[in-house]
């Protein structure tokens, strides 16, 4: 059988719920619904981390946040309570990446469109194994906006006004048709959207303006205020909940992004790929939900970016690879971005190599239809930052239904049963020691294996003063 072509589409903060095969009544996505029936959708899949660069770093290294050193968004830096911790600034050079393992030992022809974030220079795509890179930098979201002039080092810009998840998408579609037809492709298309800034095309941004107003919905909210952020830089403002799917500009940036990868799909149709490639779907996070405007709502998960709880780090994910993935398929398996890694070199024909991707485990079982289950029983996060959206240090692990959550400024733990509790409202951790401990010690074990940093206690921290409303022991 001569090797797939391998398409990996990665959007950046699109939420579980922000596709309507996977429950947005908002937004309008036919061409990933069309996806979807076509292909596997997995309901319990999660980034490594609920931040960007360190789940783009888990799947180009197959490794967690953690082992890689990686555990915050290039360029994050925070302290409250607690002191921030060190993490690598760049995807390390000694890692042998996806994209060289599919060029040196497979044969691939590898291609990099889109966001990178993950370093430049002795780091760039070009040095992590990829042949072409289109946009790929050290920015982590278009710092000029979505519309041309961009400013993109190393990309040109196009004519004003041109708008970028387009010409990202014309960029890749060119990658095809100028391909070499006698080797295997690897795309890597990372797009920006749907990233901040919330911008789309005005005539899509008044569709869904027109469509919140028909629905009775408040564009510019619901929006709850919550509790002050912990970190200092932003203890003066609130965290702001979204409760509802209403926002105009977003919604129009999700379906601009799915007509833009109808446009693709279509391409491989035309050239005669699409039976040869697997494709993947996936979020490099939740969606953004309690800060920067709290532009999507991941009801009913809880919160969002930023946070070790579900609507931090679940994300919507796919796979179709006709004749190999049965379509209308759907898994509650739980996976993870490292397992993405050896995925693609299974499906490939490629060896693994168990020492590089050590946190991810192979999905074409389940792909294939051949297991309904992996051999792992545990997923870990490890995010021992301040986050920009208003989550406190924290990691956690989920182990069959059961999620626990370590916080590092206090040592307090709070149990879930996702089964039953996916909105994580009831914390069973003072019911269930039985779960608790065991779990816990999960946790520690797993942080000394992987060498995973733990924050300090912050000497200069000044606790902010009590507003009337709130009680003094909870501050």
């Amino acid at each position: 059988m001569s090797k797939p072509n391998l398409l990996f589409i990665l959007i950046d903060d699109l939420g579980w719920a922000d596709l309507a095969c996977c429950g947005s009544a908002f937004y309008e996505t036919p061409n990933l619904d069309r996806l979807a029936a076509q292909g596997l959708r997995f309901t319990d899949a999660y980034a490594a981390s609920p931040v960007c660069s360190p789940t783009r770093a888990a799947i180009l290294s197959g490794k967690s946040p953690a082992r890689v050193g990686i555990t915050q968004y290039i360029g994050g830096h925070a302290v409250g309570r607690l002191c921030d911790v060190p993490y690598f600034h760049a995807l390390p050079a000694s890692e042998r990446s996806l994209a060289t393992a599919l060029r040196d030992d497979g044969g691939y022809q590898t291609f990099h469109v889109g966001k990178w974030h993950l370093g430049m220079g002795a780091t760039s795509p070009t040095a992590h194994g990829f042949d072409v890179n289109v946009a790929g930098c050290s920015w982590g979201h278009p710092r000029n906006g979505y519309f041309s002039p961009y400013g993109i080092p190393g990309f040109a810009d196009g004519p004003d006004g041109e708008y970028l998840t387009d010409r990202l998408t014309d960029e890749a579609i060119a990658l095809l048709r100028g391909r070499d037809q006698n080797r295997p492709f690897f795309l890597n298309l990372w797009h920006y959207a749907v990233h901040t800034p919330i911008q789309a095309p005005p005539d899509l941004v008044e569709k869904y303006r027109a469509k919140a107003d028909r629905l009775g919905l408040d564009p510019d909210g619901p929006l709850e205020p919550g509790e002050p952020f912990a970190c200092d830089h932003k203890k003066h403002l609130r965290v702001q909940r979204r409760t509802v799917q209403s926002h105009p500009a977003y919604a129009a940036m999700v379906e601009n992004l799915d007509t833009n990868l109808g446009r693709l799909f279509a391409t491989l149709d035309e050239l005669g790929l699409a039976n040869d490639t697997l494709v993947v779907f996936t979020s490099d996070n939740g969606g953004l939900s309690t800060a920067e405007g709290a532009p999507t709502c991941n009801a009913p998960l809880a919160e969002g970016k930023g946070w070790t709880r579900e609507g931090g780090h679940r994300v919507c994910q796919i796979a179709r690879w006709p004749g190999r993935v049965a379509p209308g398929t759907a898994t509650a398996c739980p996976v993870v971005s490292p397992d993405l890694y050896p995925t693609f070199l299974e499906a490939a024909g490629v060896p693994l190599n168990p020492a590089q991707h050590a946190d991810g485990v192979s999905l074409l079982p389940l792909l294939t239809g051949e297991a309904d289950t992996l051999d792992r029983d545990a997923i870990f996060w490890h995010y021992p930052h301040y986050s920009n959206q208003g989550d406190r240090p924290s990691n956690a692990v989920r182990v069959g239904p059961h999620k626990l959550i370590e916080h590092f400024e206090d040592g307090r733990l709070r149990l879930f049963d996702l089964d039953t509790d996916p909105s994580e409202t009831r914390d069973l951790a003072a019911k269930r020691p039985d779960l608790t401990a065991p779990l816990r010690q999960r946790l520690a074990d797993w942080r000394q294996e992987v060498e995973a940093l733990i924050p300090k206690p912050n000497p200069n921290f000044v606790p902010p003063a009590p507003t009337p409303d709130e009680d003094p022991a909870e501050v």
